[in-house]
């Protein structure tokens, strides 16, 4: 029986991605975003068939919404193999702006709620099968906090925490729960970022590791590997270092450019 995959965030970056990697494989997909006429116009040309996906219009934001795609989709296409949990937006935070706070809660709204609303109407049916995988996309953000990045940073932790407080509640149920946590990629999300991205890795390229490390059932890891090795020399840091270290560097922009 061809495996299923499902993603959120499906219309460009990871999400793009990720989908043109599985269907490479053989794959069948369920593509979540907002805008699934997005998806609609990269699917065509890649080559993909319209008897291999289907296509869920919501915003993940919408928690009853997502349970709502999640019945559909079993009814349709069946219980997912694996359900990636990748829809997130990145944009900077000034906390003595009172607007931001608002700029803040839409972060930890789309990054940290919309995992739990992907991956959660999931559980029980992957439970009662007695397989299945749940990936929650984190990020080496979210393993130290830096200055401007507030938001992200936050919710990018709490999504560590998250899939790791549920893989402990799934422990002998035989669904796996694996974090994945991408350094720098080149999708929309860092295109407008004003500072050195050091192992700047492509699309593609994340998109075959990450399938490979889904496919071993890998807890935890840092994509590229060597980010993992600043990220864990960063967290050694003792914060008046890390501080210096991280002092006047250029902050992730704001909503409105500043």
């Amino acid at each position: 029986m061809t495996p299923l995959v499902l993603i959120t965030g499906a219309s460009s970056g990871l999400g793009q991605a990720l989908a043109l990697h599985y269907a490479r494989q053989g794959w069948q997909l369920a593509l979540v975003a907002r805008r699934g006429d997005v998806i609609e116009s990269w699917l065509g040309p890649c080559g993909i068939s319209a008897d291999r996906y289907q296509i869920y219009s919501i915003d993940v934001t919408d928690s009853q919404g997502m349970q709502h795609m999640a019945q559909d989709c079993m009814a349709r296409q069946g219980v997912p193999d694996v359900v990636i949990a990748n829809a997130g937006i990145s944009i900077g935070v000034d906390s003595s702006r009172p607007e931001d706070l608002d700029v803040m809660a839409r972060i930890l709204a789309t990054n940290v709620m919309g995992t739990a609303a992907t991956l959660g109407p999931f559980i029980p049916a992957m439970a009662a099968r007695g397989s299945g995988t749940l990936v929650g996309i984190g990020s080496v953000a979210g393993i130290r906090g830096l200055p401007g990045h507030g938001g992200y940073c936050a919710s990018k932790a709490a999504v560590i925490s998250y899939c790791e407080s549920l893989r402990g509640e799934l422990r002998n149920s035989g669904v796996k729960v694996v974090t994945l946590c991408p350094g720098y990629i080149a999708t929309p999300l860092t295109q407008n970022n004003g500072y050195k991205m050091p192992f700047l890795m492509q699309p593609e390229v994340f998109a075959e590791k990450a399938f490979n490390t889904i496919q071993t059932g890998c807890s935890y890891r840092v994509i590229p590997w060597q980010m993992g090795l600043v990220a864990k020399l960063l967290r050694l840091l003792p914060n008046a270092l890390f501080d210096k270290a991280f002092a006047g560097r250029p902050r992730k922009p704001r909503s409105d450019g500043g």
